[in-house]
């Protein structure tokens, strides 16, 4: 892809980031290309909606994140929006998003500039609500602490063709790659939310809260939970409850389209919901949210074929575990110097060695 305009996050608390940064800069000054730093803020109350801030850097072309997984999402909501594509370089610690090296940012950016690099796909989430989500001002320091000022109120999308809005809900400018959660507000109240998949009520759960993540979410909030790992490339909706009250504690995969609507009940406490980790709004009895797959995907660049696998094992330390003993052998299905026999061709699989 021709690169013309550069949009660059950065993780200021880390040297490896902010030195990596001047390395982008510098590369954009010696190609001509515009390079603008987004989602920066400067006190309380400055933070952008992922529109405001595409269109303050003049929708680039790529946005390039310098910083764990935590900044690659801040890079990805104005991605989503802008139909940017993403370059995620890894400073982090236990980062799956993220896997450039910042010692190769300048031979990433080479090969994006050069049409070398390939495009991943990932399937991110939208949301639709019976109000308008926001946090309170007396609450937000309290539920942000440690994140920096709150993004601001999700605004509604514009109104879509067919039946009314008011039976559907509110449309939010909201995407979120990881995961979208309901949990309780008070420590000393749950949340019991009605679970609705695919128009059809699954179970009432008393819990600290409930998570609907992405197959890319799978290794956030979710597995942190108890719920599986799924494949990235996969199209689906994970459904996890957090410490539920009930003997029924297990994950449910809904297809793509199956959207998952969580209605808060009459008797539960007051909810929050946030977004890849992100609070939004609040949630009392009788207010609901309708999470499902987005249309758009977001855009990852890939320098080489994803290992995601490779990348489970080295984050989950699973190297330390007695499978080690295989390390180094060659998997019992795939010989890397044979060609793929004709009944394999359609599969997902490494190239052959060179």
């Amino acid at each position: 892809m021709s690169i013309d305009r550069l949009g660059l996050v950065v993780h200021g608390g880390r040297p490896e980031a902010v030195s990596g940064a001047r390395i982008v800069r510098d590369w954009c000054t010696r190609h001509g290309i515009g390079c603008v730093d987004i989602d920066v803020w400067q006190g309380q109350g400055s933070r952008l909606s992922a529109h405001e801030e595409a269109r303050s850097a003049g929708n680039p072309d790529l946005i390039v994140t310098l910083g764990g997984d935590g900044t690659f999402l801040r890079g990805a909501r104005i991605a989503a929006h802008s139909d940017s594509r993403v370059l995620g370089v890894d400073v982090g610690r236990v980062g799956f998003l993220t896997e450039t090296p910042v010692a190769e940012v300048e031979r990433a950016l080479d090969a994006v500039q050069a049409g070398k690099s390939a495009c991943e796909e990932r399937m991110v989430l939208m949301m639709r609500a019976s109000k308008l989500l926001e946090i309170p001002t007396h609450m937000e320091e309290v539920l942000c602490y440690g994140r920096g000022p709150a993004l601001p109120r999700p605004e509604q999308r514009a109104p879509s063709q067919g039946a009314g809005e008011d039976s559907w809900g509110l449309a939010l400018d909201v995407t979120a790659l990881n995961d979208v959660v309901v949990e309780k507000l008070a420590r000393d109240h749950q949340v019991s939310v009605g679970v609705y998949i695919a128009g059809r009520l699954l179970a009432s759960y008393s819990a600290d809260g409930v998570i609907v993540a992405t197959p890319t979410g799978s290794t956030a909030y979710s597995f942190a939970a108890g719920g599986p790992v799924l494949s990235p490339r996969m199209r689906a909706l994970v459904f996890t409850p957090v410490a539920p009250h009930m003997a029924f504690n297990r994950t449910v995969i809904a297809a793509a389209d199956e959207p998952v609507a969580l209605c808060v009940l009459p008797h539960s406490g007051r909810a929050v919901v946030s977004v890849d980790g992100q609070p939004r709004g609040i949630l009392d009895p009788g207010d609901w949210i309708g999470v499902a797959a987005s249309p758009r995907p977001l855009r990852l660049v890939r320098l080489a074929p994803a290992n995601f696998y490779g990348r489970l094992r080295d984050r989950m330390r699973l190297t330390d575990a007695p499978a080690t003993a295989l390390d180094g052998e060659a998997s019992p299905m795939f010989r890397p110097a044979s060609p793929f026999p004709d009944d394999m061709g359609h599969l997902q699989l490494p190239p052959p060695s060179p």
